[in-house]
């Protein structure tokens, strides 16, 4: 639960809304919910659960797959680059909370201007801007010192020093393991909800706030012939419950065999959806205030984007009574929320590169030695985004590493599980784990049968259909400025690149295999020996089935004459 409620359900989830229209946008992400969201998940979690492997090493239920996890793991890589980021700003915040009054508020002396006759603080597209703006763009970002994309500038060594922070704690908690973190996990996923509800309580109490809920509910109807509505409701669902980028994989290995896998789905991903719609409450509530105070209409009230939360929230911060106090519990909240779902993320990278060289896994020496590699690595490519204009660069990598390619890879897993390996063959997997299923659990599954044979894929065809007619048409922006053409080509690039390890490692898996195309390609797609077998009813199917076992690497035999002459002496002795 503490990886699937994270910053996508109070940071992401709002801005999406909030870009794609208010309530229009809750339609497609319900639909998608129901038909991709619930039964994908419950597909990673059963496969990670009862191979008990990582992304990687679990597709040996389906060789020919390989290029999934390998896929799984190019989209996770690009967004821990990015996720840490938001952990450094909220880090940022959480050390200026501590100074009274907060540098965002109207109390303090240098926003006397802006808060007096708003003649200051105009933006780019001549709207004002509140106090908590120019600190998110001046202070924070920097990024009126930026032309655009072309032009990164320097970086921002208060924010560079933040990130390095950040991967220092997250380098701590890998050491740690993922199982000596989950006591800790009961509060840092229970405490934003307490954090939440006050700021709602305070948020329903401002003037102006029913607009940005009225906003927040009522769908504009034209918007669902827009595409970005549609891809930012998939990739949302995706982002959010954490499918397609290995962590569910991973966290679920370490799992016990007959846990109910189908209890757990429905739990997590009601509540994971819950917690965004909840929040929205919160941030729209403010977006009503501070379209009151400007006196505009709430879909021009700021600026569509990553940071409007760094906005919205530190405005409603700013108008609590004990605001310092409550800004640090918020930012604390934050920080505690990335840090699960960042930690899930990264034990996805982890558990599929020790579990294809389990040599570092049982030296601790070479597993702390690469896991400071890594986190340093991640540190350095990470500052290009901590820059003047690295928040062009954050929209980039945010906005098309979750869209077409992780669709693509969720649609192979789908079609791979249902058709190669076979849906039913699933199906009896998971009533294998759940040992005792209770009559709900099997009339479930056959909702979940139905959704990855026809539904999932239909509509993830559907989405991916309209995505590609639409993009060339849609343009990319960050507030007002607009990418320019290979920026977006760029973006493109970065999710082909993760879906393409699809395509050439089944043609790795087919190369290795011998016989005609067809032969191959059956072989290929037939589980390796080595294809978890957990109990007497699995090795009793395998006997019926009359299959010859598969082995995973090529063996020879040598015959010595000793072998020939016990051959003689045997014929003898039987004369």
């Amino acid at each position: 639960m503490g990886y699937c409620v994270g910053l996508g359900n109070v940071w992401r989830f709002p801005y999406l809304c909030y870009r794609n229209g208010g309530g229009v946008f809750l339609i497609p992400y319900f639909i998608m919910l129901f038909f991709t969201g619930v039964p994908l998940f419950l597909m990673e979690l059963s496969l990670g659960q009862y191979g008990a492997a990582g992304p990687i090493t679990v597709w040996k239920c389906c060789p020919l797959l390989k290029g999934i996890g390998i896929g799984m793991l190019c989209v996770s890589i690009l967004v821990c680059l990015y996720y840490n980021v938001i952990i450094a700003w909220t880090f940022y915040y959480l050390g200026s909370s501590f100074q009274s009054p907060l540098p965002w508020s109207c109390d303090a002396i240098a926003n006397a201007a802006l808060c007096g006759n708003g003649t200051a603080g105009n933006s780019s597209s001549g709207r004002l801007l509140s106090p908590s703006e120019v600190f998110w763009n001046e202070r924070v970002l920097g990024v009126v010192h930026s032309e655009g994309l072309h032009d990164p500038g320097p970086v921002r060594w208060p924010l560079a020093l933040c990130l390095l922070a950040a991967w220092i704690v997250i380098f701590l908690c890998m050491l740690k393991g993922i199982r000596s973190s989950g006591k800790v996990v009961y509060v840092t996923a229970t405490f934003p909800y307490f954090v939440l509800i006050v700021l709602i309580i305070r948020g329903a109490t401002l003037e102006g706030s029913l607009q940005g809920i009225v906003f927040y509910l009522t769908p504009d109807w034209s918007r669902l012939a827009n595409a970005q509505v549609w891809n930012d409701a998939a990739s949302q669902i995706f982002y959010s419950l954490g499918i397609g980028v290995g962590g569910l994989l991973s966290m679920a290995s370490y799992n016990k065999f007959d846990n109910n896998v189908i209890r757990d789905t429905l739990i997590i991903t009601t509540g994971n959806c819950c917690t965004s719609f909840f929040a929205g409450f919160a941030i729209f509530s403010i977006l009503g205030h501070m379209a009151w105070r400007k006196g505009v209409p709430v879909g021009e009230v700021a600026d569509t984007g990553p940071g409007l939360a760094f906005v919205a929230y530190p405005e409603a911060l700013a108008l609590l009574p004990g605001s310092v106090f409550w800004s640090i519990m918020f930012f604390l909240m934050l920080f505690m929320l990335g840090i699960d779902t960042l930690f899930g993320n990264m034990e996805g990278i982890t558990t599929a590169v020790l579990d294809e060289f389990p040599q570092l896994r049982a030296n601790m020496l070479h597993k702390s030695m690469f896991l400071g590699a890594l986190c340093f690595c991640f540190y350095l490519m990470g500052l290009l985004l901590v820059t003047d204009g690295g928040i062009y660069w954050f929209t980039l990598i945010d906005a098309f590493s979750t869209s077409f390619g992780l669709i693509i890879i969720t649609l192979f897993m789908c079609i791979g599980i249902s058709f190669f390996y076979g849906v039913n063959q699933f199906c009896q997997d998971i009533i294998d784990m759940i040992c005792h299923c209770p009559p709900w659990c099997s009339k479930l599954l056959l909702y979940f049968k139905a959704c990855w044979v026809v539904i999932t894929p239909f509509l993830l065809l559907f989405i991916l259909t309209y995505i590609f007619i639409e993009m060339y048409n849609t343009s990319l922006q960050y507030g007002s400025y607009v990418y320019p053409r290979w920026g977006k080509a760029l973006g493109v690039c970065i999710g082909a690149t993760c879906c393409l390890q699809i395509l050439i490692w089944a043609i790795v898996a087919i190369s290795k295999e011998t016989g005609t195309l067809k032969d191959r390609f059956r072989k290929s797609i037939r589980p390796l020996n080595s294809w978890r077998v957990n109990n007497l009813s699995n090795a009793a199917r395998v006997e019926e089935s009359g299959e010859p076992e598969r082995v995973e690497a090529p063996f020879t035999v040598t015959l010595t004459d000793m072998d020939f002459t016990a051959m003689r002496w045997e014929i003898g002795s039987e004369a």
